[in-house]
């Protein structure tokens, strides 16, 4: 190279790295700080001054007192690290008679669900495996099971239910959603588990 482009080589190289790479992400990074705090950090929620997870990551919840996520095939469940489907597509036969049919068959028994009726979300997986959301569909199929275990009305819950249920984003993207462990971290304030449950975090397994 010659040695009257050398000189502009580097020069460019060094500004470019300072802009791209410190300038630019320190900029943003106040920015989002100082108007999008909670989204900026996590989104991550809290309960009794500690984390118990992000209402961006959905995590799996098998206690009857809870509402249940979707299935999820990211590791062994909802694994952040692992972030996957299960790469089976609706002609597999192992998904319609392995992976569904056990989940339906489990909705079945949980929640009464009649076959043939029940919300596609309720027994397939969300692409990320991580989709923190379920379908008011999927929720509604679920309150009886979470009233009877808590000690409520069916309308006390449905109540719950509604007040955390999302509109369509600006009011026409995507579809009404719950998020899951803020609709269950909101029934524990209402009506909190019993003593053995309750000392379980949204973060654990015991759920």
């Amino acid at each position: 190279m010659p040695r009257n482009l050398l000189r502009p080589a580097v020069v460019m190289t060094l500004l470019l790295c300072l802009l791209t790479g410190l300038i630019y992400p320190g900029v943003v990074t106040g920015v989002a700080q100082l108007l999008f705090p909670w989204q900026a950090n996590g989104s991550l929620v809290e309960r009794d001054g500690h984390v118990v997870g992000s209402a961006l990551i959905g995590q799996s919840f098998t206690r009857p007192e809870y509402f249940h996520s979707r299935p999820s095939a990211a590791g062994a469940g909802y694994d952040a690290t692992a972030s996957a489907g299960t790469n089976e597509g609706p002609t597999d036969r192992k998904l319609a008679d392995t992976l569904i049919a056990g989940n339906v068959a489990r909705v079945v028994e949980e929640d009464g669900a009649v076959r043939g009726r029940i919300p596609a979300d309720m027994v397939t997986a969300s692409a990320s495996g991580l989709d923190p959301h379920i379908s008011p569909a999927n929720a509604e199929l679920q309150v009886a099971r979470v009233a009877r275990s808590r000690g409520l009305s069916e309308d006390r819950v449905r109540a719950v239910l509604r007040a955390h249920t999302e509109g369509r984003q600006f009011g026409f993207l995507g579809e009404r959603r719950v998020n899951v462990l803020l609709l269950n971290l909101a029934l524990d304030s209402v009506a909190p588990v019993r003593a053995a449950a309750s000392a379980a975090t949204p973060t654990t397994s015991s759920r």
